[in-house]
């Protein structure tokens, strides 16, 4: 029988991984997430005037939001020409700009997504919100169960019923051209201090 010998960008969709394998990774974790995520979590959840965007790459999510007439504060680790340039993860305090009824949203470098949900926790007040895009595989493996589900659960998941894509570089045209995404990814949010089940719905 003959070795098959095609595209290898088709072996990777159907594994479920077509844009997220750690030899095809952009360098700097640069996945822009398409703005329909926000339109469609907007109508499930009411999210806070105030939101803090810590990845925000090139505004794709902040602009959205600012669209919508949230105040928002936006930075990233990496200089992209949009918000401020810092780290999130050894950020000690909170925006000025920001009220104290303030949620972190955002999606996370793929390779500190645990990272980031444990430092959000840690800056918001109990009760405030955490809500992070995160890849569906998420809710797999012991280590993130025994750190983080075990002991402050996402209070919400929302589950895309259709995928929603995220770009390497920012370039959609080129992802759509070249056969869209097979990763699927949730909306998770946290209520700090929340410890009940899970409530998992979906947007559609």
């Amino acid at each position: 029988m003959k070795d098959w010998t095609g595209n290898s960008n088709s072996i990777y969709k159907a594994l479920g991984a077509s844009n997220h394998t750690e030899n095809l990774r952009e360098a700097n974790d640069y996945y822009a997430t398409s703005p329909v995520a926000i339109d469609l979590l907007s109508k499930k959840f009411k999210i806070p005037h105030d939101v803090y965007e810590p990845a925000c790459g090139e505004g794709h999510l902040s602009k959205r939001l600012e669209e919508l007439g949230h105040n928002v504060y936006s930075s990233d680790v990496i200089d992209r020409g949009y918000g401020a340039v810092e780290d999130f993860l050894s950020v000690e305090s909170i925006p000025i700009s920001l009220s104290e009824e303030f949620c972190i949203l955002t999606n996370p470098p793929y390779k500190y997504a645990s990272d980031f949900v444990t430092k959000a926790l840690s800056l918001v007040n109990e009760e405030q919100y955490v809500i992070m895009f995160l890849k569906t595989t998420f809710a797999e493996g012991k280590g993130r169960y025994e750190k983080i589900f075990s002991v402050t659960p996402p209070k919400y998941v929302y589950q895309f019923v259709s995928r929603v894509l995220c770009a390497k570089n920012g370039d959609f045209e080129r992802m759509i051209k070249g056969g869209g995404s097979a990763v699927a990814y949730s909306w998770w949010i946290w209520q700090k201090g929340y410890k009940g089940s899970t409530i998992l719905d979906w947007l559609n």
